[in-house]
């Protein structure tokens, strides 16, 4: 795929070619502030076993000490069900999906929308896998061999740890289980997309997993962080529209990922969206005098967030109500 002279990063590297300027992200372009020369330091993320009841213990803690509440835009789970060596086998076909150098639909950079538009120095694959009858089964890969029944597997397990994750926030906001749930649409029907990055840095560099190379960094304040690496854990990051929905009770963290100098980053992200035509905005026993309205209704948020995604804006800026 080459848009406005824009290839992909492995096009790139195996051409043997200086990296493009449109992949270089500057202060000046905008967007969320830049680290100093300085290495970040570790961000002291909370660690929850899914066993036990950790982790609504840990989001009404929060509730309780407001001054925590800006710390909460991440958590890392534990005992989640899947078995290392599972997690390991899913690393393992997205690193062989990326050492072919495909050439499948599906697969690529960034939607490039204008000459001016800055990219990811990465490649992905980008594939719907809830509803499962929204799934495009062309787009999915048939090499290597093992790919698409991993690849079932892990977005079944991930749907399971979804709607546990969900819950235990619904509980915790003093609300009725199925408050986030129901934008989902039925039961098993919600939008789900799972997204393999690879950042590449050097050709024919053998591949490291993102649990062995560190690059994922988050905003608190005015400095960046960076992300612990929990052997096996799963990183679970509050979205912007668990902001709006929870009125601003939970907070949607700026993050990022920069590149390793001499390592290539593997990850696997997962992304779980209400269905397109539901609006978002504050549950109603959420909002009173003590705790105002603080965001407005959006719809279509997705569309609206991806198209100031390329422009380097957060879409949660355009939701608040400021008085």
């Amino acid at each position: 795929m080459e848009l406005f002279g824009c290839k992909t990063v492995q096009e790139v590297l195996i051409q043997e070619e200086q990296v493009l300027e449109k992949y270089i992200h500057k202060v000046e372009d905008g967007g969320v502030p830049v680290p100093d020369a300085s290495p970040p330091q570790l961000l002291d993320v909370p660690v929850i076993d899914l066993i036990s009841s950790q982790l609504l213990q840990l989001l009404q803690m929060n509730l309780r000490n407001s001054d925590q509440l800006d710390t909460l835009g991440c958590f890392q789970v534990i005992n989640h069900g899947m078995s290392p060596e599972f997690l390991d086998e899913v690393r393992e076909i997205t690193k062989q999906f990326f050492r072919q150098g495909n050439d499948i639909q599906g697969y690529g950079n960034d939607v490039v929308h204008t000459e001016q538009q800055k990219l990811d120095w990465t490649d992905r694959l980008y594939l719907t896998v809830f509803p499962k009858g929204n799934r495009k089964l062309n787009f999915w890969p048939e090499n290597p061999e093992s790919f698409r029944r991993t690849l079932d597997q892990f977005s079944m397990e991930l749907h399971v740890i979804t709607k546990t994750v969900l819950k235990a926030m619904t509980r915790s906001l003093g609300l009725e289980d199925n408050c986030f749930s129901d934008l989902y649409g039925e039961e098993g029907e919600h939008e789900y997309q799972i997204q393999l990055l690879s950042s590449i840095l050097i050709p024919n560099h053998p591949c490291h997993a993102d649990k062995d190379v560190e690059g994922l960094q988050f905003l608190k304040g005015d400095e960046w962080f960076r992300a612990p690496i929990v052997p096996d854990a799963l990183l679970i990051i509050v979205g912007d529209q668990v902001e709006i929905l929870s009125n601003g009770v939970f907070k949607s963290v700026v993050h990022k990922v920069v590149i390793h100098p001499d390592k290539e980053r593997i990850s696997v992200v997962a992304l779980c969206y209400p269905e397109s035509f539901k609006h978002i905005e504050p549950f109603e026993r959420l909002v009173d005098e003590s705790r105002p309205r603080l965001y407005r209704k959006m719809e279509n948020y997705g569309d609206i967030f991806m198209e100031n995604y390329q422009k380097g804006r957060r879409t949660i800026e355009e939701a608040k109500i400021y008085v």
